[in-house]
């Protein structure tokens, strides 16, 4: 088994009494993993840190191989990782192309390889008919789409990108999901996606990572985690109005949730198969058209895994700490 992309130990950051990071374990494996968590659970703080933008206050991290806390490897870090930070890191005054070029030096490219990766990462996101315009005239779209191409400019193995579909409008939401889907899946980089919006995680990720107060309160595959149960059934039929759940045995199909055309029930264990669900519609005179079992979604994992009710409001908002609490 490979090595994991990032290992952390005993990582710990603290902000005056705030503890942002509490001597959390961690290995990252390599793939697409979705970085969640409320306001203030330590999300960007870790970034920060893997990152060496932060020192920590006790613990170890490595990041493809490097200690972002070692200084003779900060270079190495920058080589590697590609960094889409959720506030804008747009250079006054330039151009897109000119700006991508600026900070694909700084990761150790030449001029000439530097201007030639901006023009191609600029072309994958999208820009390349705007790649000459002041960034500063650019729309939200066009500068999360620019910070993307700044990340990839020097081809890197590892991608943290924080919150990248932030202020963006559906079209310009789809597309960027679709390039980040490319970049885990048909390019195999190594992404870490933190972001608020579990559609984003669901629909780009393989693994999710979930912290609460600075700690690892879940982690997985997005897959085991939301398997599907197979005792618990989704149910539809014609006509909306039949009494099917009349007809249920009892101890055996119990309604959990009911509405016209529909049923979620429960299938007893002592039950080997769906056959009293079709008696019961038979005997209501309704036919059914779909039996699924049920699945769990991101949303449900992701609030037990935090401890909040589904009801709360605000549970995934956006996080926008200048003090890097996130």
């Amino acid at each position: 088994m490979s090595e994991p992309i990032i290992q952390i130990r005993g990582l710990r950051k603290t902000y005056g009494k705030v503890q942002a990071l509490q001597g959390i374990d961690l290995d990252m494996g390599a793939g697409t993993i979705g970085l969640l968590g409320p306001n203030g659970a330590g999300k960007t703080t870790m970034i920060k840190l893997l990152l060496g933008l932060l020192t920590p206050d006790m613990g170890t991290a490595s990041i493809a191989g490097h200690s972002p806390f070692n200084a003779r490897d900060r270079l190495a870090v920058r080589e590697v990782v590609g960094y889409m930070p959720e506030g804008d890191c747009l250079l006054p005054g330039m151009t897109a192309v000119e700006m991508v070029t600026t900070l694909a030096r700084l990761t150790g490219l030449s001029r000439k390889d530097a201007m030639a990766r901006a023009h191609e990462s600029l072309d994958y996101v999208g820009l390349d008919e705007a790649r000459y315009r002041a960034t500063d005239q650019y729309s939200t779209g066009m500068k999360q789409r620019l910070k993307l191409a700044q990340a990839l400019a020097h081809t890197p193995p590892v991608l943290l990108l924080d919150e990248p579909t932030n202020g963006m409008d559906p079209a310009g939401r789809k597309h960027m999901l679709e390039i980040i889907e490319d970049l885990g899946r048909v390019q195999g980089k190594n992404v870490v996606l933190c972001t608020h919006l579990l559609p984003d995680v669901e629909k780009t990720c393989d693994k999710v990572v979930v912290l609460k107060e600075g700690q690892v309160v879940r982690q997985g595959m997005v897959e085991d985690m939301t398997a599907a149960d197979g005792r618990i059934l989704e149910v539809k039929y014609l006509p909306v109005d039949a009494p099917v759940h009349e007809h249920l045995p009892e101890g055996i199909l119990d309604v959990l949730d009911q509405e016209p055309g529909s049923l979620r029930v429960h299938l007893s264990s002592a039950t080997g198969d769906a056959d009293p669900l079709f008696r019961a519609a038979l005997e209501a005179g309704a036919r059914i058209t779909s039996v699924e079992p049920d699945r769990t979604s991101l949303e449900q994992v992701f609030l037990e895994a935090v401890g909040i009710s589904p009801g709360s409001r605000g549970a995934v908002a956006p996080e926008h700490e200048d003090g890097g609490l996130g």
